[in-house]
């Protein structure tokens, strides 16, 4: 009879195959797997991104660290050429073809939690490349001059880092890779000191020139 239903027909009429099931199932899959990689690779990116700008940061410090440190070098002799226990040294290294300086100075340090009553605030202070697991870090090495410790330890500076080269010149023409004061009889007037280090895969390089302004004859 017309316009009259069978409850077999609305049940029949109101499901889904078996194919389309499947299909949905498949949909379902490829949005998700596009959906989880899309996540995790915004996660990533936001990790290259922290870990980018930390390293900035870390390589910003460092770098107006030695500029200051620098500034601050001292080295002096009298008119006899009398060594005094002052120094400027630049040692030309590398590390598996990387340059890998070696930088020990007498320089101006305020006091600092390391630092106990009586010392001078005039410090030795050596930084070099250490490498360890083939990873290359720059140490800083901190002594009181008047210090009665034949050896103090060598904390990390910066991690991660490609190369370390420390350049010296008096004229800010042209520049050397080593410098000893106890030859020179003097510190040289400028120093540039070039960091590399990876972002991406890439080598990015950056430098930072300093001028020592305590110096005397």
């Amino acid at each position: 009879m017309a316009g009259r239903w069978r409850l077999s027909d609305f049940s029949r009429n109101s499901g889904f195959t078996l194919l389309e099931v499947l299909i949905a199932v498949v949909l379902l899959g490829i949005l998700s797997a596009a959906l989880y990689g899309s996540y995790f690779g915004v996660l990533k990116a936001r990790d290259r991104a922290s870990s980018g700008m930390e390293s900035r940061r870390e390589l910003g410090a460092t770098l107006d660290l030695i500029r200051r440190e620098v500034s601050s070098a001292m080295f002096k002799r009298n008119s006899t050429n009398e060594q005094h226990p002052l120094m400027f040294v630049v040692e030309d290294r590398d590390n598996f073809g990387a340059p890998a300086s070696t930088l020990a100075l007498t320089t101006l340090a305020p006091p600092t939690s390391r630092l106990t009553y009586g010392e001078s605030g005039i410090v030795i202070v050596t930084y070099r490349i250490v490498e360890k697991d083939k990873k290359f870090t720059l140490v800083r090495q901190e002594r009181d001059l008047f210090s009665e410790e034949s050896t103090t330890p060598a904390y990390p500076q910066m991690e991660q880092i490609s190369s370390f080269l420390v350049e010296c010149s008096t004229d800010g023409s042209k520049w050397v890779k080593s410098w000893d004061s106890a030859l020179n009889y003097t510190s040289p007037n400028f120093v540039r000191v070039t960091v590399q280090i990876e972002e991406e895969g890439k080598p990015v390089e950056f430098s930072v020139l300093a001028a020592p302004q305590v110096n005397g004859s």
